[in-house]
């Protein structure tokens, strides 16, 4: 190889670690609605549907606004597991479960600051984790059944930020990553939200679509804005190693 080549292959490695480094650690998020709640329940049947599973993984995950409107508190409950495959994970992911259930079409974990699956969360710093990733940081599923509750500084129930999940679904997922069932969040009945109560267990989107504050961009968007910058730096630079 060329020194003109081992200097383009050089460059192109330390603009990637500097795109890395670009992903920034979650904020604790405050001002979220003083009562504001919302719940998520699983369907009676699952979407994956081999192996030890009886029927459908049961349960569901709450969540209302932290105290002095600090990040979100949870609360967790699931049984009927499979009799293999864990231990279980669920996460927070990007869009809704549409109306056939498919668990497949809410995409990625919800990860605003683009922190990626790898390396996996390290639950003693879980302001560096992915948002959605609520097993990496708070615990994996190990029992049948399994009660959890914790309080995530870095989730939000404020309408426009990146961060937002009252409109999200979540899935619980085996432990090599499939998807076993999944469910949207709705609003609680009785709480301040202003979106009408829907069954969780299905499709719909019960909090419409995600929208911006005025004025601002929210951080997951502007992560994949940085994300598409990245890449019109990088194709130049691998258009130039193959030219010399």
């Amino acid at each position: 190889m060329r020194a003109s080549q081992i200097l383009a292959v050089s460059c192109l490695g330390a603009f990637g670690v500097s795109a890395q480094d670009a992903s920034t650690n979650a904020p604790v998020v405050t001002g979220n609605p003083a009562g504001r709640a919302v719940r998520a329940t699983l369907p009676e049947e699952p979407f994956f549907t081999s192996g030890s599973l009886e029927g459908n993984v049961e349960g569901y995950i709450t969540a209302e606004t932290g105290p002095g409107g600090v990040g979100v508190t949870y609360g967790v409950h699931f049984s009927n597991l499979p009799r293999e495959g864990g231990p279980f994970t669920y996460h927070l992911h990007v869009d809704p479960v549409p109306a056939d259930g498919n668990c497949t079409e809410t995409l990625a974990h919800l990860d605003p600051y683009q922190r990626g699956e790898d390396p996996p969360c390290d639950a003693s710093a879980p302001e560096t984790c992915q948002v959605g990733d609520l097993s990496g940081k708070y615990g994996k599923i190990t029992s049948d059944p399994f009660e959890a509750s914790y309080h995530d500084p870095y989730s939000s129930l404020i309408e426009g930020q990146g961060s937002y999940f009252g409109n999200r679904s979540f899935v619980f997922h085996f432990a090599n990553k499939t998807r076993i069932s999944c469910a949207n969040f709705a609003p609680v009945e009785g709480g301040n939200s202003t979106y009408p109560v829907m069954p969780t267990g299905t499709g719909g989107t019960p909090g419409g679509p995600i929208s911006s504050e005025t004025g601002t961009v929210p951080p997951i968007a502007a992560a994949n804005a940085l994300n598409a910058v990245k890449n019109y730096a990088v194709a130049p630079l691998i258009a130039l190693l193959f030219m010399l």
